[in-house]
């Protein structure tokens, strides 16, 4: 059955953006750092980076490698869409969890108005060697976290202090296993953890 991982970049405090939605405060360190960083990341994960940004990385011809899907809040749509862009991830399938999107805002991308824990279970059970990506945001991992399977989380060196928490959610405590962690020298630490 696919799994649904939820990879995404969180700060020290648990937040994946600031109170209103930005998330430019993430440090990158130098620029060799960065490089480095990215790099690997995209090598494991080259279809989370946005189609848009793809080719000035070496990446429009890469094969997606583990996901086929992307879901996502649409507070996590929202910055592409502000750009004019209304399909970020046209090499993956999108979903875009709202009750407030127009249903035709893009016809590559399917607007879900409720009900995303029917969706997730729908799509683990498609015939595929793919998983899916949860992109964000905060209160779509509080409504799927009975569905999500692994947690990839860049962890970055900043305290947010106030913002999107990573689970917004009712109280339902989970356990997960560390299966493997890197950091890098600008200080990020990715770390893979799978549902016990």
């Amino acid at each position: 059955m696919r799994k649904l991982a939820y990879y995404v970049a969180v700060t020290l405090d648990g937040r994946i953006a600031g109170p209103g939605g930005e998330y430019d405060f993430f440090p990158a360190g130098d620029e060799q750092q960065t490089a480095a960083y990215q790099s690997w990341t995209t090598s494991l994960y080259p279809e989370t980076v946005p189609t848009a940004v793809r080719p000035a990385l070496g990446l429009d011809r890469a094969p997606n490698r583990r996901f086929d899907t992307v879901l996502m809040g649409l507070g996590s749509y929202r910055p592409a869409l502000d750009a004019g862009i209304t399909s970020p991830y046209a090499h993956l399938r999108q979903y875009v969890v709202s009750s407030t999107l127009a249903p035709d805002t893009d016809p590559a991308v399917t607007v879900v108005p409720s009900d995303p824990l029917a969706l997730v279970r729908a799509l683990k059970r498609e015939a595929s060697e793919l998983d899916i990506w949860l992109c964000g945001g905060g209160k779509l991992a509080g409504a799927l976290q009975p569905e999500i399977d692994e947690l990839l989380l860049k962890s970055y060196p900043v305290v947010a202090g106030a913002g999107v928490p990573l689970f917004d959610g009712a109280f339902d405590p989970t356990a997960f296993t560390v299966a493997e962690r890197t950091a890098f020298p600008n200080g990020v630490t990715l770390t893979r953890l799978i549902r016990r």
